[in-house]
């Protein structure tokens, strides 16, 4: 959510104070207040390892985005003679693409009257717990290739199934199927470790495990079917952040009140106060999980010109990061809460349109269909949310994907 509020005195405690998540399945804004003078190296520090950390999730989940074709993962699954469960990418049409600043100001405000109405430790109670499902099953998914390529070539990797079914005969219907083996059960043991380090501590090393992997899922299984409606919808989010951030005090409201790793930080007075610092700058996973599944959509679109090159990929991965750092300059500046989307969305729409007129590519560019594509198999008890960045996209879109049970190779980069 977005969070935006005047500072009446200098230096702001966050990436505006906070680069707070924002937007439904979408945007983030900065919030500025004024709890501490934070020190130039800290400022610093803070503003660059934030950055840092946002173009992790979206460079990586963008090459993971790009997999292999329908066709050729069935024939892998045929060969393979082992199922195992995978997630298939959320396809988001036009017209997908166009509800979601509805939904998500809907949504938004729904949490501001639930947040004014009810007890607030209540709610985050219970946010914690189902946050530390999904952030476990999030983080496993998300380093179960690293550790798959760790274990040696001996170790006795068995697969088991867990299955519960309703029903008998004709009318027996799968309520879960849950296909894993001992690689991905490791991996699922040490994310519970890291979770419940999170649910105890509420440690901001914990939470940016969990907004790291929350965003690069994002940014990996959230796919747009198409340039038009990666245009819809960051214009979209774009006046839906302009208008929660600048004509509301709502964004503010649930931006304080909302517990959950929906927002990367780093504390600005880590040099005095070392690991235990909590004087944080953040930045919302909406600015980073929007900008980044449209910079791969591109990638994908230089695939399909089979050039070997990427050139819309890098001008887009550039152009967010001129975004980002203008965002922070002007609320930096001006001492002022700024809506991200506001400047990312210009620079990541803006910057490969102009590449692809000089390249006289418009026309294939907008014509470009990015195809069904399939995700490398990880364990999951249930199916990953559309993480998005805001409480409001969070809470409205965690519908489960459908499964899909084989394992295909990545395409080449």
């Amino acid at each position: 959510m977005s969070a935006a509020e005047p500072v009446p005195e200098p230096v702001p405690e966050s990436l505006s104070d906070a680069l707070n998540a924002s937007a439904g399945n979408g945007s983030e804004a900065l919030n500025a207040t004024v709890r501490f003078t934070a020190t130039p190296e800290g400022t610093a520090l803070a503003y660059g390892s934030l950055l840092f950390m946002a173009l992790l999730p979206i460079f990586f989940g963008a090459l993971r985005s790009v997999r292999c074709s329908k066709s050729k993962w069935c024939e892998e699954e045929e060969d393979s003679g082992f199922r195992n469960g995978g997630e298939m990418p959320e396809t988001i049409t036009s017209r997908d693409a166009a509800r979601f600043p509805i939904i998500a100001s809907c949504t938004l405000f729904g949490l501001y009257l639930f947040f004014k109405l009810f007890s607030q430790e209540y709610i985050n109670l219970l946010l914690s717990l189902y946050f530390f499902v999904l952030g476990v099953l999030a983080l496993s998914h998300t380093v179960s290739p690293l550790m798959a390529s760790i274990f040696p070539a001996s170790f006795p990797n068995k697969p088991y199934q867990l299955l519960f079914t309703q029903g008998t005969g004709e009318d027996k219907e799968e309520i879960l199927n849950y296909e894993f083996d001992t690689k991905s059960l490791i991996c699922l043991v040490l994310s519970s470790v890291v979770g419940v380090w999170y649910l105890l501590k509420k440690h901001w090393i914990a939470n940016n495990l969990f907004g790291l992997a929350f965003a690069l899922n994002g940014v990996e299984l959230l796919h747009l079917n198409n340039v038009s409606t990666g245009c819809i919808l960051l214009g979209g989010l774009f006046v839906y952040d302009v208008f929660w951030v600048f004509g509301t005090n709502v964004m503010v409201t649930v931006a304080k009140s909302f517990e959950a790793p929906i927002k990367l930080v780093f504390p600005q007075d880590l040099l005095e106060k070392g690991l235990g610092a909590s004087n944080f700058a953040m930045l919302g996973l909406g600015d980073i999980v929007i900008p980044g599944i449209f910079i791969a959509l591109l990638l994908r679109f230089d695939v399909s010109l089979k050039k070997n090159t990427r050139t819309y990929f890098y001008s887009s991965f550039v152009a967010y990061i001129f975004g980002l750092v203008l965002t922070i300059f002007i609320m930096h500046t001006f001492k002022h809460a700024q809506p991200a989307l506001l400047y990312l969305v210009p620079a990541c729409v803006g910057f490969p349109v102009l590449v692809a007129l000089l390249k006289g590519e418009v026309t294939e560019m907008f014509s470009f269909e990015s195809s069904v594509e399939f995700l490398p198999s990880s364990p999951r008890l249930v199916s990953f949310p559309s993480v998005s960045g805001s409480p409001s996209s969070l809470v409205s879109s965690m519908e489960p994907y459908q499964r899909r049970r084989p394992t295909p190779n990545p395409t080449a980069f």
